[in-house]
């Protein structure tokens, strides 16, 4: 494991450029293996998830380069294989080959993935639409065995509950099933939207993403002709959005998605951070005199749960108190006895987060628990006085593309070292 060694107190100005979605690139990598042709992905994010998902390829004789942003994945030469069992339990993101295998091959063998511990994320859903696209789903010691001897066939699927992986899973099976799908109470998330242009453009028939209702007409075969820029992510636009209000005189963040972020951006502007956003980028003005805010997690176009965390160190600076109600995942707190070594006045209780003015944050040695944990550490190092050391960073480079660079070039001063505590 890594730690991050951040001292805090600089001022940040500058520019920042986002990189692509971190949630769009885990569902693409093994949706790329659906297709019969090479494919090249552009606008990827340097962050250990990438190359835990090259591992995973290269276990089923799927080829991949990845250099400057692109990565090139071949699976024209892919065989069945057991998955390497590390890296499918270090990102939870893994699951996805469930749906691209049982499309690929009508079946497929995983061991049940891994990622951030923020409370309970059941795979009953992703279960459910495989079942019944005519899969045998079994479990036994932690893995899960699909099968579909007869194929893939289109069906009605329902989701109990919005959920973008299960929306993605089902999408992945679905697109080379016989016949026609339809996902209701689909997940709408643009990632989804990002998954489906890149299908659609190997010659899939995907309708209706970004609706509660996907109609996905399977086809025989998918070939890419042309490079997929992924999407920017809207995460981490959100992320150094908060840094820049909490500690910045200035900052210019560019490839932004502005509607992807209109439920973020309007609680920013409501607690007085003057953002001038254009169609691509947000700048962000040094912010003074902030208030207090009330944030309540909602599926997408929802404020993202996603976000709850790094925005935290910035409602901390806000006069009077502020609340977090994260109905997504209630349990998402692992950030809280952190901050609190940190000096945060910040406290968990029947069922929401509240944050009260804080004056003086100190630094101190803290655990990134999870990646957007991390990220709140991360901004509220950078605000505290003296040095602070975050065990666990791989939770924070797991998610965040190359960011001891974007923020030392902000003027921050952040580095890297191996942690002698493993």
């Amino acid at each position: 494991m890594k730690k991050m060694i951040i001292q805090g107190g600089n001022r940040l100005s500058g520019e920042v450029t986002i990189g692509g979605a971190k949630n769009s690139t885990v569902a693409l990598i093994p949706s790329a293996i659906l297709a019969d042709t090479p494919v090249q992905f552009d606008t990827v994010p340097d962050i250990l998830d990438v190359h835990n998902l090259m591992i995973i390829l290269e276990s089923m004789n799927v080829h991949s380069s990845f250099k400057h942003g692109v990565l090139d994945i071949d699976p024209t030469q892919i065989i069945e294989a057991e998955l390497p069992s590390k890296a499918i339990k270090s990102l939870r993101a893994s699951y996805y080959f469930m749906g691209a295998l049982l499309g690929r091959f009508h079946r497929a063998t995983l061991t049940f993935p891994g990622g951030d511990n923020i409370g309970p994320r059941p795979i009953d859903q992703h279960l459910k639409a495989f079942e019944a696209l005519g899969a045998t789903v079994s479990e036994n010691n932690g893995t899960v065995h699909l099968e579909a001897p007869n194929g893939l066939h289109g069906t009605r699927i329902f989701m109990d509950m919005v959920s973008v992986g299960a929306t993605i899973n089902a999408i992945l099976a679905a697109v080379r099933a016989e016949g026609v799908t339809i996902i209701e109470n689909a997940a709408r998330e643009p990632e989804i939207v990002d998954l489906a242009t890149f299908l659609n453009n190997m010659g899939a028939q995907i309708r209706g993403v970004g609706t509660d209702v996907i109609r996905i007409t399977g086809v025989n075969s998918l070939q890419s002709m042309n490079t997929h820029t992924i999407i920017a992510d809207r995460i981490e636009s959100g992320t150094y959005l908060s840094l820049a209000a909490a500690m910045g005189d200035g900052v210019m963040i560019n490839n932004v998605i502005p509607e992807h972020l209109e439920a973020y951006t309007s609680k920013l502007i409501e607690m007085g951070v003057d953002l001038k956003i254009d169609s691509d980028k947000i700048y962000v003005p040094k912010a003074e005199h902030l208030t207090a805010v009330h944030v309540k997690t909602m599926p997408y176009p929802g404020f993202a749960t996603d976000l709850q965390q790094p925005l935290t160190p910035l409602m901390a600076k806000a006069a009077g108190v502020s609340t977090v109600v994260d109905t997504i995942y209630p349990k998402r707190v692992k950030h809280i006895p952190e901050l609190q070594k940190m000096g945060m006045k910040i406290a968990a209780g029947d069922g929401k987060i509240t944050i009260e003015h804080t004056d003086h944050f100190n630094g101190a040695d803290v655990e990134a628990g999870e990646i957007r944990a991390g990220a709140s550490l991360v901004i509220t190092g950078l605000m505290a006085d003296g040095q602070t050391v975050i065990h666990k960073a791989d939770n924070i480079l797991r998610g965040y593309d190359r960011i001891v660079w974007k923020l030392n070039r902000l003027n921050a001063n952040v580095r890297i070292e191996d942690d002698e505590q493993d």
